[in-house]
């Protein structure tokens, strides 16, 4: 059970169960068999590419649930990436992709869209978690420093809550008692890329760290200029890393309300992630001049520890 919620909690749920009470694709995509393999094997490079955790973890997916699974990390990707690159109209741009991204039937030359449309067809997925993502990676167009960690979760849920959201779709799952379970997850992996990469999302005028948190540790945004790593920087990293280890211990037992198949790659997903924070740890907290990170060995070595954790919730499932 989920214990009591806090204001932001709350706040999330309303936009989860409005995401899941959205319409949903139940037209096939019209498209040949070659078309739709080329446009998923193109997901899956993107993934291949831009993410070897979730490329990991995901092949750990049988089949069809893996390649949703890259089509539905090459929608984000994409989606994310025109945020970021510059051109005249980023906000035009992305307001044409999420038309043709959120299309029945998107161009047959658009492999991204093309895989993502068949894939919300096949799994059912709610179109509206798809929206409240765009909605989501829009705000850093405005955004660009959070005042609360209330206002920085409701960030976390569209940029990535709503990625668990819509992964539930694909692996399966039990019912809507898993949603909390699903925002917390996802809370937890967005914080954890934002403590990983305050050096270099300074360096693109953006600070995700709550500012009132700073404050309360003495800090403000002239010391993550400075990028100094002091006493009152370890403290507050501490704090931080705390909040989200709870996040993700809390988020642990709504792996056991997935599909059977599809535990062992979100447990591999979560706790790959969480070897971050260990490596932010063994750093002495500096997150300004290096990039923490798992080397492709180190993850492999902790894939034996997950998989069996993940089959003893498959046994608790079992007895309940």
């Amino acid at each position: 059970m989920i214990g009591q919620q806090t204001s932001w909690e709350h706040r999330l749920l309303a936009l989860a169960h409005e995401g899941l009470e959205s319409p949903i694709a139940i037209e096939p995509v019209v498209a040949d068999e070659d078309s739709l393999e080329q446009a998923y094997w193109k997901c899956e490079q993107i993934t291949k590419a831009h993410s070897r955790t979730f490329y990991l973890a995901s092949a750990l997916l049988p089949a069809e649930k893996r390649r949703a699974a890259r089509a539905l990390y090459a929608f984000c990707r994409v989606s994310d990436d025109l945020v970021d690159r510059k051109s005249e109209s980023p906000a035009r741009d992305l307001q044409e992709w999420r038309w043709r991204s959120l299309s029945a039937h998107p161009p047959i030359d658009e492999p991204v869209a093309l895989a993502w449309a068949d894939t919300r067809a096949r799994f059912n997925i709610p179109k509206r978690y798809a929206e409240q993502l765009i909605d989501g990676v829009a705000g850093d167009l405005e955004h660009k420093s959070y005042e609360s960690f209330e206002e920085l979760s409701a960030y976390c849920y569209g940029v990535a809550s709503t990625v668990g959201l819509m992964a539930m779709h694909i692996t399966g799952f039990s019912g809507t008692e898993a949603i909390p379970y699903a925002l917390k997850l996802g809370v937890a992996l967005q914080l954890t890329n934002i403590l990983r990469d305050v050096g270099e999302d300074w360096c693109s005028k953006r600070l995700y760290l709550p500012l009132d948190e700073l404050k309360h540790f003495g800090l403000s945004e002239e010391n993550i200029s400075a990028g100094v790593v002091d006493d009152r920087w370890r403290d507050f990293m501490k704090f931080q890393i705390e909040r989200t280890r709870r996040l993700y211990k809390e988020a642990t037992p709504g792996i056991a309300m997935l599909d059977p198949d599809g535990r062992f790659a979100i447990a591999a997903a979560a706790e790959l992630y969480q070897a971050i924070l260990e490596d932010i740890e063994a750093h002495d907290y500096d997150v300004f001049n290096r990039r923490a990170h798992t080397s492709s060995l180190g993850k492999l070595q902790r894939l034996p520890a997950i998989w069996w954790h993940s089959r003893g919730l498959n046994r608790e499932n079992h007895l309940q």
